[in-house]
């Protein structure tokens, strides 16, 4: 079971179930292999994640360690929200 930062195990009670397209599947493995992450599952969730925070619902902390989002490594996205929208 995976675990938080504090050691606690995390759990996950809801499921998402969606419907891609073969290049929307396509661009979820290509980030999801570049980032080292385990699983589309994580691949998708960080990019939720980072989605939420360009649009400023969702604001995490700095010092966020990897294992706060489930994924093996979380690149900075300092600028990216930046630079996406320009």
């Amino acid at each position: 079971m995976k675990r938080d930062g504090n050691g606690k195990a995390k759990h996950r009670e809801e499921r998402l179930q969606i419907m891609l397209a073969p290049e929307e599947l396509s661009a979820v493995d290509t980030f999801r292999f570049s980032n080292r992450m385990p699983s589309r599952a994580a691949a998708v969730r960080e990019l939720i994640r980072r989605g939420l925070t360009a649009v400023g619902v969702f604001n995490q902390a700095d010092n966020s360690k990897s294992r706060d989002y489930g994924v093996l490594s979380s690149p900075t996205t300092d600028g990216d929200a930046k630079s996406a929208g320009s």
